[in-house]
């Protein structure tokens, strides 16, 4: 089966070719990127990895980098004076690693699964732990790492509905993958029963919930409010609404929505937070083609404030969490259209109501725990959209008594990190 599986990867890398050598010619950056992923790692990088027990983590995005932040830091408690890699398979997550774990001795891009690249990789880093975050399965990658003698923990474990039936129509080439874990710490007791059925051991399964949750619930500091206040010059009680983690198709529901909000609450101000910051350029187009003349982007405010401005377009990274702590109320994208939804969780961290749409497949848990205390609301579409919002503007004190049980019940949430780094714990000590 892993000839199989090599084979297909040979022929995808022909296809991609074309692409990977214009990139490589004509981007400097990209040629960075692509030799840490073909293994070549920065000898500076590998000059600072030092220590004992070696523990590297991967975490492939910017949410995820997020989600193993509270374990890195109870690593580092517990094993001071030890090596913690962590990797990323996207540049948005690796600025996040760079820019805010610092307790990583170094981090680098997860190289792609060739097995002469991973085979170096490993021999270079010598793990004596892999921890990997959500649910990426590279079989080159852990069947080499077991054959150098490492162990492998996945923590904050999910199998979405589609996956499910098709990892367990090729159950017998996931059994063999799923057995190079030495443990698996899966979010739910859904998630559990699936990489089971997939062909996981039941002994080396467990169900330790997100570190998510720890994650969105230590991270709400008052001054990153009083810092977003500064920057736009909000003084006054004006309601803020917060459209976050926008995808393309949702930019043109939120403003619709957002002038019919204006007619009830005419000093209404829109934050509007694009997925990608890449994609800004067009969502200015959508401006200018609703007739909103009053916005203004996030890099020109420059310690001025919005100037009246009326929708503030936020084209600078990694300020999201601070921005819903200024909402009245939040809509979190990625879930009017097919992504599969957005973190849910941050806004609750801050008390505020969180409407998203239909499409949350990669945030069951969250939405589970949120709409069962009153503070994640699901609409079917923008019809739903702006009576919710109405409804939720003109009542402040229920959509406050929302907020506050959407908190507290994230609060009660709490202790998946301490519960995967006793897993953690155990396997270093075999």
């Amino acid at each position: 089966m892993y000839i199989l599986y090599n084979l297909l990867l040979f022929f995808f890398s022909l296809g991609a070719l074309p692409v990977f050598l214009a990139k490589v010619i004509f981007s400097r950056k990209k040629r960075k990127i692509y030799a840490q992923k073909l293994g070549f790692l920065p000898r500076e990088t590998l000059d600072r990895m030092k220590g004992e027990p070696r523990i590297w983590v991967h975490a492939v995005s910017l949410g995820e980098v997020g989600s193993v932040h509270p374990l890195f830091r109870e690593l580092r408690k517990t094993y001071p004076g030890a090596c913690l890699m962590l990797s990323t398979g996207t540049e948005s997550g690796q600025k996040k690693a760079r820019e805010g774990v610092t307790e990583a001795s170094g981090t680098f891009f997860f190289p792609w699964d060739y097995p002469a690249v991973v085979r170096k990789v490993i021999r270079r880093l010598r793990p004596d732990l892999f921890v990997i975050a959500e649910t990426e399965l590279w079989p080159n990658f852990l069947r080499i790492l077991k054959a150098e003698g490492a162990k492998a923990l996945l923590v904050n474990g999910r199998i979405s509905d589609r996956s499910a039936g098709r990892y367990r129509r090729i159950r017998f080439f996931f059994s063999a993958v799923l057995d190079r874990f030495d443990a698996m710490s899966m979010i739910r007791v859904q998630d559990g029963e699936r990489i089971i059925a997939m062909g996981a051991n039941p002994v080396h399964v467990f169900v330790n919930g997100n570190c998510k949750f720890d994650q969105a619930a230590a991270s709400a500091d008052p001054r990153y409010q009083e810092e977003m206040k500064r920057a736009l010059g909000i003084e006054g009680q004006e309601p803020v609404w917060v459209a976050g983690s926008t995808h393309e198709g949702e930019e043109e529901i939120i403003l619709r929505t957002f002038r019919r909000l204006g007619e009830n609450f005419p000093e209404m101000l829109l934050l509007l937070v694009p997925r990608h910051v890449n994609r800004c350029e067009r969502v200015e187009r959508i401006l200018e083609r609703y007739g909103i003349q009053e916005w203004v982007r996030r890099s020109r405010l420059n310690g001025e404030g919005r100037r009246g401005a009326r929708v503030v377009l936020w084209d600078t990274f990694g300020e999201l969490f601070k921005i819903y702590s200024l909402a009245t109320l939040v809509f979190c994208g990625g879930s009017l259209v097919p992504k599969r939804g957005q973190n849910i969780l941050e806004p609750a961290a801050w008390g505020k109501v969180v409407l998203y749409g239909p499409s949350m497949e990669d945030f069951l848990d969250a939405h589970a725990l949120l709409s069962a205390a009153g503070a994640g609301i699901m609409v079917r579409n923008e019809e739903e959209l702006a009576e919710r919002c109405l409804h939720l503007f003109h009542h402040p004190r229920e959509r406050e008594m929302r907020g506050e049980a959407g908190r507290e019940a994230l609060l009660a949430q709490r202790g998946a990190t301490q519960r995967n780094l006793e897993l953690v714990r155990k396997l270093l000590k075999r």
